[in-house]
């Protein structure tokens, strides 16, 4: 069910939002990782997995997505998955890592800025990572974030960045990487609004 629904995304898509990739030779061809990108609406997930279809991208959600009945119907046809980040229990952990051991990419969306929340999300894809012992791909995204602008033609644009490996261990090591992504998203961030600026040159 993913290749079909995903398949229609990737024909409405590119029917009207084409996204130009960046850099996606960063991107892992075998074994499975974690994509860190940064989020400012809904369109941007679309994209991010239209950039490496049709490889699946499980994507980490918030539980109360999936109370909406027709939305919480797409986003599982999308291979995602709920997590309570209010209270996350041990499937917040367990099932993301279960699925890269078995060679799976894992989607989560941390804010592209230093707040409170994404600032946990960040350091719970550091966690996830550092227990699987595999990458961490952070990628940034400027462009369409709504229907609207979707369908005024509005160019979208994705980068991706190096694979992170966490080499440290525990709670420091955490901490120690966790500042890494973000200095890495915002980094990719600046250097994908400079790459759109020389493609509008």
């Amino acid at each position: 069910m993913y290749r079909f629904v995903g398949l229609f995304v990737v024909k409405f898509l590119g029917l009207f939002n084409k996204v130009k990739v960046f850099d996606k030779h960063n991107v892992p061809t075998e074994g499975g990782y974690v994509v860190a990108c940064t989020h400012t609406g809904w369109i941007d997930i679309l994209n991010l997995g239209v950039s490496i279809y049709p490889k699946p991208i499980h994507f980490m959600a918030k539980k109360q997505l999936f109370d909406h009945k027709l939305l919480g119907w797409f986003i599982t046809k999308m291979n995602s998955f709920p997590v309570d980040r209010d209270n996350p229990g041990p499937s917040a952990i367990k099932v993301p890592i279960k699925l890269l051991k078995d060679g799976e990419v894992v989607g989560i969306f941390p804010s592209g800025t230093r707040n409170a929340e994404g600032s946990s999300l960040k350091q719970g894809a550091i966690t996830i990572a550092q227990l699987s012992k595999a990458p961490i791909v952070p990628a940034a995204y400027i462009g369409p974030n709504t229907p609207n602008e979707v369908f005024a033609r509005e160019k979208g644009y994705l980068i991706y960045g190096e694979p992170i490996y966490i080499t440290a261990k525990g709670k420091a090591g955490r901490e120690e990487f966790t500042h890494l992504l973000e200095e890495q998203l915002v980094t990719l961030q600046k250097k994908l609004e400079e790459r759109i600026a020389h493609d509008a040159s």
